[in-house]
């Protein structure tokens, strides 16, 4: 079963972004979310600082900073199951179902 990371940054409306693993969507989410912030959000010490992080491709010390600086939750799922065809094949789900607890009797 392969699977995948992914974030919920909670704005109006909420952003998801998904990547092949962690290191991915820390990457994702530095060039995405934090590189998109106007250079006004950010006072001068602060900006110089996620500039360095980027730069120096810190990336989760810079998306860090971005949340602490900003105060958006950014909730962070390092591994997602992603079912497929192989995981779960058709010809196999009527089998496996009268073992599911729905399709036991009531003690």
């Amino acid at each position: 079963m392969s699977g995948v990371a992914y974030a919920v940054v909670r704005t109006e409306p909420p952003q998801v972004f998904v990547a092949s693993d962690v290191e991915v969507l820390q990457r994702v989410l530095a060039l995405e979310l934090v590189a998109r912030t106007p250079p006004t959000a950010l006072d001068g010490a602060e900006r110089i600082a996620i500039r360095t992080a980027l730069l120096d491709e810190q990336w989760g010390d810079a998306v860090v900073a971005w949340i602490e600086r900003m105060g958006v939750e950014v909730d962070v799922y390092t591994h997602l199951h992603v079912w497929s065809e192989k995981d779960l094949p058709a010809e196999l789900v009527g089998a496996q179902l009268q073992f599911a607890p729905l399709f036991r009797e009531p003690a």
